[in-house]
């Protein structure tokens, strides 16, 4: 079996690089995606296809961006990973970010397991 921090530490690698084929490398077909931010649930998605649409999508909103793994916290069938993030935008947001803007954030990442494979994650910042 996979060591949890390998197969989490491979995803962030991937992310790292837009590499979505080796992002989900080690992701259930019927993997379950949550980001949630300020408490909200702001997308939920469930299997691969649909998580594979989104990310490679979301490569385009970035020229650079960086997931840096600050710690892991294993439970039962989870690890949760406290991540700093940063990014350097490639569009204008409708938020009001433009392109070129960089961007900073603090969150985490909870991985659910069953075996050696990701069946959910979610994003929280």
């Amino acid at each position: 079996m996979k060591n949890r921090e390998e197969i989490i530490r491979n995803y962030v690698e991937a992310y790292n690089q837009f590499d979505v084929d080796q992002m989900v490398a080690d992701f259930d077909e019927a993997i379950v995606f949550e980001n949630i931010s300020n408490g909200e649930t702001t997308l939920s998605l469930t299997g691969l296809p649909a998580f594979r649409e989104q990310a490679v999508q979301a490569t385009t909103y970035f020229s650079s961006r960086t997931q840096t793994v600050l710690s892991f916290q294993h439970q039962d069938d989870q690890t949760e990973v406290a991540i700093d993030y940063q990014g350097i935008l490639a569009i204008d947001f409708p938020d009001g970010l433009k392109k070129g803007d960089s961007i900073s954030l603090k969150g985490k990442s909870v991985f659910t397991f069953s075996g050696n494979k990701v069946v959910k994650l979610t994003d929280i910042s």
